[in-house]
């Protein structure tokens, strides 16, 4: 048995294939299904199930792409309710890949339909565990997205409930040197305090993991509400689609057109994928600028900032559109855009700049924005009086901010000091920008 990790860094998203015999099973593919091919290829051997944990809400599976594809068929909790030909897999099921034994194992927490997968190698032995999002390398799955969503939605009390219950009469019985393979790594809004590594063992979490310390039920609910991060705009809109299935990768985002003009005029939304200096030197009127780059959270934003029913247009570098089409599409939102632009200096605006040396001196007059999220502020408030709106927020609350001072912005490194820049250069409002973590000013 081989068991092979995907891993989508922008997402920190974990997908896996395990291949016995010639034979394969897929765990939560991620969008774009190419990789998985190429994995059977390159060891001449058949996808024939494809199995997901429970509707992700992070990200767009493969998965009834893949069914079509190569007739494997899938597997998921009767519970979910899908909307696509499956096969149920729940408490008491099993599947035999190759030479091993895959048992399925109920546990709601994250999300009433979670399950987790207890791999069995040919001698009977518990090997792995494929944990999706109820157990992470020091963190258990949160249990706030499934409110208002889902075949069965369900109050984070009642979901956090059944998190301790799943974790204390399922997983931690399980032999302390089993493998455990989680969905998602450090940087994913599924958790809160992910490891950094991609793996563990249960006996390392059972002494490690702050979750499966010895507590109460009430004490367990009461650490695991407490400081969740925010919850983009997207991620109800990925649970839909993920129960029904989503269309073909290549064929949803060549529907995707490469235009040579937009007309500004109409108010249509414009996000600009460019880096913050060159957007800065100049963009089109009213653009929102969410970096595209290879180690940034740029689908996280664009899901948090744009909501799913919104249509617009993405002005990307040239030599950037499959890449473009390849991001927007991990959460669905390639039915969103109306066109890639390629930037031209035509109808081009600058950015404001800041008077650097006076906000140094009087930094009493001006209206400090603080666009990180409330639990940053809390450990760390760079300064007194400043005015606290999360980016993801702020095109809501935008109107909360004084205008009687000019603004600067500020958050940890920069990268949403620029998109709440644009946001509020959407207003006509004059901004600088401050960048915590730099030694100097940032405008």
């Amino acid at each position: 048995m081989r068991i092979e990790q995907f891993f989508d860094q922008p997402l920190a998203h974990l997908s896996y294939a395990i291949l016995s015999k010639e034979e394969i099973a897929l765990i939560d593919p991620t969008r774009n299904p190419s990789i998985y091919y190429e994995f059977a290829a390159e060891h001449q051997a058949k996808i024939i199930a494809v199995i997901e944990t429970h509707p992700h809400a992070d990200f767009v599976s493969s998965h009834l792409e893949i069914s079509k594809h190569t007739g494997a068929t899938i597997y998921v909790s009767k519970l979910l309710g899908a909307n696509y030909p499956h096969q149920t897999f729940d408490d008491g099921d099993t599947l035999t890949i190759g030479g091993c034994e895959l048992a399925a194992q109920n546990t709601p927490g994250h999300s009433p339909d979670s399950i987790c997968i207890v791999v069995k190698s040919e001698d009977g032995k518990e090997h792995s565990v494929f944990t999706g999002d109820t157990l992470f390398v020091g963190d258990v799955g949160r249990p706030d997205l499934r409110e208002n969503v889902g075949n069965i939605s369900s109050k984070k009390e009642e979901l956090a409930k059944a998190m301790y219950q799943s974790t204390r009469n399922k997983l931690m019985h399980l032999e302390s040197d089993t493998l455990v393979y989680p969905s998602h790594g450090a940087g994913s809004l599924c958790g809160k305090n992910m490891g950094d590594e991609l793996q563990s063992t249960i006996g390392h979490e059972i002494r490690t993991n702050y979750a499966l310390q010895n507590m109460s039920e009430g004490e367990f609910v009461s650490a695991l509400l407490d400081s969740q991060p925010f919850t983009p705009k997207y991620f109800e809109y990925n649970v839909e689609l993920n129960k029904r299935g989503a269309e073909n990768f290549e064929e949803c985002i060549s529907k995707v057109p490469l235009v040579d003009y937009v007309d500004i005029d109409k108010g249509i939304l414009i996000i600009d994928s460019r880096i913050s200096d060159e957007f800065k030197n100049g963009h089109l009127h009213r653009a929102i600028n969410i970096q595209l780059t290879e180690e940034d959270r740029f689908e996280t934003w664009l899901g948090s900032i744009v909501s799913p029913e919104e249509k617009f247009y993405l002005v990307i570098d040239v030599n950037q559109k499959e890449h473009a089409l390849n991001r927007i599409a991990k959460i669905g939102y390639e039915a969103n855009c109306l066109g890639l632009l390629i930037h031209s200096k035509d109808k081009s605006e600058q950015s404001a700049s800041l008077n650097v040396e006076d906000f140094d001196k009087n930094t009493i007059n001006y209206t400090i924005l603080d666009v990180r999220n409330e639990p940053e502020v809390v450990e760390d408030k760079k300064f007194e009086g400043s005015i606290n709106i999360p980016l993801p927020e702020l095109r809501e609350r935008i109107r909360e901010i004084p205008t009687n001072k000019d603004i600067v912005i500020h958050c940890r490194t920069g990268y949403r000091s620029v998109t709440a820049l644009s946001i509020l250069e959407r207003e006509n409002l004059e901004v600088g920008i401050f960048d915590l973590g730099k030694e100097i000013l940032n405008y």
